[in-house]
């Protein structure tokens, strides 16, 4: 698990801060297509991927909350600590889209279906929400939608219903 320090960035025509990650490091990690857990200053940990910055480098976004959480923000130095994600997903599960799956077996087979990246856009979507009711509506709404379309034509602005 390499360990190395990092200056707090911010990419501004993508509105985002990111973990600046030098080149050797993405290397032992196996390159920049890797899913990761990355823990800042040993107190906040989450699943993330390297995004290239060019030159073999590489950076992990990191957004306000959880800089808040370490309070930390553009310019802090932080401690960072990856290893190798051996989750499925890549990201956690809700425990939502995870019952209605169990429960709707066209849903499921179709989900099972789609790509590993359009997965992690239904999982991140329906997570994103912060009430239980909403992941619920949600995860409905998105595998309904999905069911709905050819296979093979399963567009993200498509399963979310914008068409």
């Amino acid at each position: 698990m390499p360990s190395f320090k990092s200056t707090v960035g911010k990419l501004d025509q993508l509105k985002l801060k990111y973990l600046e990650v030098p080149k050797n490091i993405v290397d032992e990690m196996g390159g920049l297509n890797q899913r990761l857990v990355v823990k800042v200053n040993n107190t906040l940990s989450y699943q993330s991927g390297f995004m290239a910055l060019g030159e073999g480098k590489a950076y992990i976004s990191i957004n306000n909350e959880r800089l808040k959480k370490i309070t930390a923000d553009v310019g802090s130095t932080v401690n960072v600590t990856l290893e190798p994600d051996t989750s499925k997903y890549g990201m956690p599960f809700p425990e939502e889209l995870e019952e209605l799956l169990k429960q709707d077996n066209e849903g499921k087979r179709r989900f099972d279906l789609l790509p590993i990246s359009k997965q992690r856009y239904i999982i991140y979507h329906v997570a994103q929400a912060k009430r239980s009711q909403t992941r619920i509506d949600r995860s409905i709404m998105l595998i309904e939608n999905l069911k709905q379309l050819p296979e093979g034509n399963e567009e993200f602005r498509r399963i979310l219903g914008k068409d």
